[in-house]
């Protein structure tokens, strides 16, 4: 629950640091304002930004969406994903981890990101963990949902621009702090976030010249809970034994699960019989997961001009992130009976599948598990700008970047037979409810007891991946007068990325009691879901951190103390040369009277990559692949003034995504066949991969009215072929059969729709009405994708068509705003649809198609300008307190996971001068 003390902890952080700036600053102000009768007013705040966005909307010739800093350092939000919640076509409702994580653009999660139109990645993968950065260094993010030639190719979704602000964007000198502290209600901590921007620029001898440097850092402590059901499995129902593939004949992960019709029988092995069969979870299970995030942030922008007709500039970035977390997991199993209980399972209405039972003695486990993780991120970019004469400006950049990523794992289990368990899969709208107890109808079993464990496997992994690129652009602009055609641009973009990842994995097992230990070792919970449902809310387990800081001793007591027991073994090396040449031209004429305008241009992209793949689980020898692919990418983009105001717009572009360096693996795992089912599995990669291809074609109206104010819509359609799915493949090796599970091109989808959306404040209204606006949009999908089926010997029998993954048929965004004179207020409500979220391992009889419920959040900002340099904020993020659930395909009948996450309550402070 919220505490009074937390936020008083918030408001003492938030403000202890600028006190004294604050006195000084009113003083000055009060005696400016006594001497001056008039003074002008610059418009900053909510409303300026949003018509700066608009603008930006407005007179881009792509499909473009933006977000506008409403000040220097001005972003209530703490990330860049945060920010562009309220963005059109933008869906971002996953507040795991104490923040807003991931985004899509009209459902897709194939995101390219620029830094200031540079391409940037994290570690050895292709795309940058946007979350992590910080929203306080950003000048504008704009979303782009078509591409021009000129553009990067990747991302099927769209590009992202994040922009940073440069001394000349500055008339002078200038300082800016933002300090904030957030409250994070579950994990009941209050953590810092806070911001410096100092700039200025100088008339020399050698010219302009200009210098920022922006830094920020902010640290969260969360806590995220989860309960959930397990899978659905068969059992006998004369007698309710689990039915084991190798005693009974089913196919296990069926697109719609096996049959819940009451009667449904299935064939026992040897005998032909065909016995009546009940479904039933094999698990009950919950996690504790806390921790501590920290991002630390810098931009540094040198800007040179010498003269008129040239301009250079050196920038570094970097970003970073430190997490420690700690997972307390309790799981008991479900489908492992000692002594049936006296009372039959309670069943769905009219089904065959049970709600609700008791057992006895199944095996449980609990699990401490801490992580840590580390990335750091730098990119160097220097360029120049060049006015060749009156029509042309040459452009061009060397970039080069790093990012590194290091993990470990540290886990250790305990575990016992519960005496007996008593389950309600499903006791209230999806949450499930269960207890321990002494026997049927007894007393209540204190799981939190440390006499009824033991220790158990301990598990000690590593990761490191890390990737680099250097990168040279060369482009060149002409203003044209050939007819139509006004303005020429033509370029080229040279890229050489290397990656690398390495991994380590050992586990072993000791028993011994866990009330044997130190008591230092042991961690118990407490205060579990929040009185959300009737589970245990209690339970022992080892303490992650203590595990941490006695690591060698536990590794010598597990026999994994060898350097080579330590030591991480690389999984690939790779490297890639990219090319990509382009050419593209704006054009305006007339069209029955009216303007018409636009661009048009042709983009090839071409890239060879060298793979080396290490064979880490036999010999490890090295493999090495190369995987090559290029494209010409056309694009149009077409604009028609109806009236000044009113604007029809069409564009069809092509976009692309290549695949991720490890899935092109070429090592291929087999395990033999040990239940004799007539063949062995095996994993692997597929070196053979090509990239996604999307075609898009965007139709848009867009009306522009009064300051800022518009209204928009847009019908989209992508067509993609080519999506990478899980595909089996028969193999044959030393003269046994396996069926190979690996990534294949084997999926193609369509998505289509339209959205619509509106930015408007109130005019000539009464003076009680002055200050309200309004911010509002809808998205709304419709999205197909042909998967793959495949029969046990790995034949391709046909196609399922699904809706595409993370996909929301509806999602909408309403913003109410209020700001007058120094105050200023947002109330910002988004949500979503249900979705198909991801597939089931194809390993239970269950459902495959694992949904998303609809999600929604409720946040909202407040600001007062205390003086014209010094504003007050206040923020709360996820009022209504949400569950966010999971389920397979009948909510009702195959409820999932079950997760709260934090309310989030900031106060903070900004000074600029």
């Amino acid at each position: 629950m919220f505490k009074q003390t937390y936020l008083a902890s918030a408001v003492l952080l938030a403000l202890s640091s600028q006190v004294a700036f604050a006195a000084e600053n009113d003083a000055a102000t009060k005696e400016q304002q006594a001497t001056d009768d008039m003074e002008v007013i610059q418009v900053v705040g909510i409303r300026s930004s949003l018509n700066k966005a608009v603008n930006l909307k407005r007179q881009n010739v792509q499909v473009v969406d933006a977000i506008v800093a409403e000040d220097i350092g001005k972003f209530p939000d703490n990330n860049v994903v945060e920010a562009l919640q309220r963005v059109t076509g933008v869906q971002v409702t996953d507040r795991a981890s104490g923040e807003v994580n991931n985004v899509t653009i009209r459902g897709l999660t194939d995101v390219t990101t620029t830094i200031n139109g540079r391409e940037m990645f994290t570690a050895a993968g292709r795309m940058l963990q946007v979350a992590d950065i910080p929203a306080a260094l950003l000048e504008t993010v704009e979303v782009y949902k078509t591409r021009s030639a000129s553009q990067l190719e990747s991302g099927i979704a769209g590009q992202l621009d994040v922009r940073t602000q440069r001394p000349f964007n500055f008339e002078g000198s200038k300082f800016v702090m933002n300090a904030r502290g957030v409250y994070q209600d579950q994990a009941e901590k209050t953590d810092p976030i806070v911001s410096a921007l100092i700039s200025n620029r100088w008339d020399s001898s050698i010219g302009e010249v200009g210098a920022l440097l922006n830094v920020s850092y902010a640290r969260t402590n969360y806590r995220d809970q989860n309960l959930t059901p397990g899978a659905v499995v068969p059992f006998r129902a004369d007698n309710l034994e689990r039915m084991f593939l190798d005693g009974y004949d089913w196919q296990p992960g069926l697109e719609r699960g096996l049959s819940t019709a009451p009667g449904s029988t299935i064939t026992q092995v040897g005998t032909g019989e065909e016995v009546e069969y009940v479904m039933s979870r094999d698990a009950i299970f919950q996690s504790d997961y806390t921790g501590k995030r920290e991002r630390p942030a810098l931009n540094l922008s040198l800007q040179w001009a010498p003269n008129d007709s040239s301009e250079y500039v050196f920038e570094a970035f970097y970003n970073g992130y430190r997490n420690e977390s700690f997972n307390n997991i309790l799981f008991s199993f479900v489908d492992w009976w000692g002594n049936l209980p006296a009372a039959a399972p309670e069943f769905y209405e009219g089904t065959n599948v049970i709600k609700s039972r008791g057992l006895g003695n199944p095996y449980s486990f609990t699990s401490g598990d801490l992580t840590k993780n580390q990335t750091d991120s730098y990119m160097f970019a220097l360029g120049g700008k060049w006015d060749l004469g009156d029509n042309t400006t040459l452009k061009s950049e060397v970039v080069y970047q790093t990012s590194e990523f290091k993990s470990d794992f540290l886990a250790m289990r305990t575990d016992t037979v519960l005496p007996y368990v008593e389950v309600d899969f499903n006791d209230k709208d999806g949450v499930p409810s269960w207890g321990v107890l002494t026997g049927e109808g007894g007393e209540t079993v204190d799981v939190a007891d440390p006499a009824m464990w033991n220790t158990a496997q301990m598990y000690d992994r590593g990761n490191k991946s890390k990737g680099d690129a250097l990168t040279f652009t060369l482009d060149a602009d002409v203003y044209l007068d050939w007819g139509i055609f006004t303005k020429a641009k033509a370029g080229l973009r040279y890229d050489r990325r290397t990656s690398e990842a390495y991994t380590r994995t050992k586990e072993g097992y000791n028993q011994q009691s866990l009330a044997a230990l130190d008591p230092s070792m042991l961690h118990t919970n407490s205060n579990f879901f929040d009185g959300e449902a009737d589970i245990p809310t209690s339970w022992v387990t080892i303490n992650g951190y203590e595990l941490w800081a006695n690591r060698d001793a536990y590794r010598d007591l597990y026999g994994f103390t060898g350097s080579s027991d330590l030591e991480l073994a690389q999984t690939f090396d790779v490297e890639q040369t990219s090319w990509a040449l382009y050419a593209q031209s704006d054009f305006e004429t007339t069209l029955f009277g009216k303007r018409l305008d636009g661009q048009i241009g042709l983009r090839y992209s071409k890239a060879d990559a060298d793979l080396g793949f290490f064979d880490v689980d036999g010999t490890g020898e090295l493999q090495n692949v190369t995987n090559s692919s290029s494209k010409f990418l056309p694009n149009l983009v077409a604009r028609y003034y109806l009236t000044d105001d009113l604007q029809l717009r069409f564009a069809y572009t092509e976009t692309l995504r290549r695949p991720e360096f490890d899935q092109m693996n070429s090592y291929v795992l087999l395990s033999p066949d040990v239940t004799n089912i007539g063949y062995g599995t095996g994993s692997a990669g597929n070196a053979n991969l090509k990239p996604v291809e999307s075609k898009n074609y965007d139709l848009s109206l867009e009306y522009y009215f009064g300051e800022g104010s518009s209204v928009y819509g847009t019908y989209f359609y992508r067509d993609i072929q080519g999506f990478v799915y899980s595909s089996l493949r028969r193999m044959v090796f030393n003269d046994e059969t396996y069926i190979v599970t690996m990534p294949d091109n084997s999926s193609n989808g369509v998505l289509k729709g339209y959205e619509i959306g509106a930015v408007y404040f109130l005019e000539n209204v009464p003076a009680w009405l002055d200050g309200f606006g309004i911010q509002a949009s809808g998205t709304f999908l419709d999205s197909s994708q042909d998967l793959p089926n495949y029969d046990e010997l790995g034949a391709l029998t046909g196609y399922t068509t699904r809706d595409v993954f993370g996909v929301s048929k509806s999602s909408y965004s309403a913003v109410l705003i209020y700001e007058k004179e120094d105050y200023s207020a947002r109330l910002s409500y988004v949500w979503r649809d249900a979705f198909l979220n991801a597939y089931e391992a194809p390993l239970f009889a269950n459902p495959r198609g694992v949904y998303r419920r609809p999600e929604q959040s409720l946040d909202f900002q407040f600001s007062y300008n205390v003086t014209d340099d010094l504003v007050v904020t206040f923020d709360a993020t996820n009022i209504t307190n949400e569950m966010f659930q999971q389920y397979y395909e009948d909510q009702d009948v195959f409820n999932f996971s079950n997760s709260i996450y934090s309310r989030t309550f900031g106060l903070g402070i900004r000074y600029s001068m």
